[in-house]
């Protein structure tokens, strides 16, 4: 089922935007498609492990998968970046940019061969929207971020392939999904490296996600990192896999103390952050390494 459709057709998910926009990279205009709000068409369920928000299928409307729209997408050239840097390319990123279009579509036709940003998304266009973000944001500077960028774009593109391999198992998209988590894994921890040593400040950017319906932060990046270093980090050598799980648990550790006192951060992502640094002390125990001391509050 795409999107814009529902089991009532009398009833929209998606508009269209009045105003064309121009791609910065081949001056095609086109309208940018946004999910409407309100009138239950989102019914909130469960937050997960890695803090993404999953939502009940409505009767009105069906199943509805928000974070198939927050990319901007030229539908001719495929340059793909958010809102807020998507018409605000620097001039050192524009010539590459122009200069990879062709490898672009061929990558992403070849992946999704029907694909359309002209009509309204499916759960393909969503994928193909982070997987087109995260080779546009290596052209982008440090000052913007691309790293954490491109590692929310990997976490997200990895969700919504996940929906796509339970949605259609027979299409074969458990590959992708596996590349995209690694792809988020080191991503997330290149970008907390980078901010540690000053190359790319996190802090300017106002929204860190890393779903839609709440922001968690500086911290929330620093769960992540640590979460999915410790989920999808090397398994089959076990000093390597010592060293993952070491760089994990110092990463999570971090958010319990840094910046404000626990008690004003969000209860949940320190409920998470607590099970999640008492997995990897057991499985650091379990391989015959120091696991250390439990954080405060979690023994």
């Amino acid at each position: 089922m795409t999107q814009e459709s529902s089991p009532d057709t009398g009833l929209k998910l998606t508009y269209f935007s009045k105003r064309p926009l121009e791609c910065p990279v081949c001056r095609t205009e086109f309208f940018r498609e946004d999910l409407l709000s309100g009138r239950g068409r989102l019914i909130a369920g469960r937050l997960t492990l890695e803090l993404r928000r999953l939502y009940e299928p409505s009767k009105k409307y069906g199943v509805v998968y928000p974070l198939v729209y927050p990319v901007t997408v030229c539908p001719s050239c495929f340059y793909a970046a958010y809102p807020e840097d998507f018409l605000e390319i620097p001039a050192e990123a524009l010539v590459p940019l122009e200069a990879s279009t062709d490898a672009r579509r061929e990558l992403l036709l070849s992946i999704f061969p029907d694909l359309s940003f002209s009509a309204p998304r499916r759960l393909y266009e969503g994928v193909a929207s982070y997987v087109l973000a995260m080779l546009c944001y290596e052209h982008f500077p440090a000052d913007l971020a691309p790293t954490f960028k491109m590692g929310l774009s990997a976490l997200r593109g990895a969700w919504l392939a996940s929906d796509l391999q339970a949605q259609f198992p027979d299409e074969g998209w458990g590959l992708l999904v596996r590349h995209l988590y690694r792809k988020a894994r080191f991503l997330y921890i290149l970008a907390v490296e980078r901010e540690q040593k000053g190359e790319e400040v996190l802090s300017r950017l106002k929204y860190q996600g890393p779903d839609l319906d709440k922001n968690y932060g500086y911290d929330g990046v620093l769960y992540l990192a640590g979460l999915l270093d410790y989920r999808y980090g090397p398994r089959s050598n076990r000093e390597k896999r010592v060293a993952s799980l070491m760089r994990a648990k110092q990463i999570i550790a971090r958010i319990f103390g840094m910046g404000r006192a626990s008690k004003h951060k969000p209860q949940v992502l320190l409920d998470n952050a607590r099970d999640v640094y008492d997995l990897i002390r057991e499985e650091l125990e379990s391989l015959g390494a120091d696991g250390g001391e439990p954080v405060d509050g979690s023994a």
